[in-house]
């Protein structure tokens, strides 16, 4: 992807995160030669890989197959080995209409899929079987805004505006999940 249609993503996705009264955090602002210069105080946001990702998923395509997204908090898996600490990531996603982000599923991390504005998004999922794959017969039982829902395998739930879902790595729970606001 050339940096002028990255710097124009950026940009745009920037406005729009703004737009719903957001504040993003004092270095979502900053320039790489500020990073550079602050790089002896920022171990944190290095070291959890916070801040701004576009991806075309390696497909050369980010309008049809893309993400754009902005992580502000990142668990540490090192947390887990000494009994304390939950894997679990806070980041501001942006899906255009019909754009798809692929299947993917998380071995031990906890999502909450808040839809924030923009217009309805739709997730396609999948429960975990008891070895943590995607089984694609099995319906899907998911919380939703504290309420329990069921899907079919590969059944489309569709989240309005400041709707929610957790995902959680167990048997049953959504496992796989494609994404593409509809």
């Amino acid at each position: 992807m050339k940096r002028s249609k990255v710097n124009e993503i950026l940009r745009e996705g920037d406005a729009f995160i703004r737009s719903f009264g957001y504040v993003m955090p004092p270095f979502a602002d900053w320039t790489p030669d500020e990073m550079k210069r602050r790089r002896e105080s920022i171990g944190g946001i290095v070291d959890a890989r916070l801040g701004w990702d576009i991806t075309d998923y390696g497909g050369g395509d980010f309008d049809r197959s893309g993400l754009f997204l902005f992580t502000v908090r990142n668990g540490n898996q090192d947390d887990l080995k000494h009994g304390r600490g939950m894997l679990y990531a806070e980041k501001i996603m942006i899906s255009r209409r019909d754009q798809v982000a692929p299947m993917h599923t998380h071995a031990i991390k906890a999502e909450d899929i808040i839809n924030r504005g923009g217009g309805t998004l739709c997730i396609e999922l999948f429960a975990s079987d008891a070895d943590g794959k995607i089984d694609r017969t099995a319906p899907v039982s998911v919380p939703t805004d504290g309420m329990m829902r069921r899907v079919d395998a590969g059944g489309v739930l569709r989240l309005q505006l400041e709707r929610a879902l957790r995902s959680c790595p167990v048997s049953g729970m959504p496992s796989g999940a494609r994404r593409t606001m509809c």
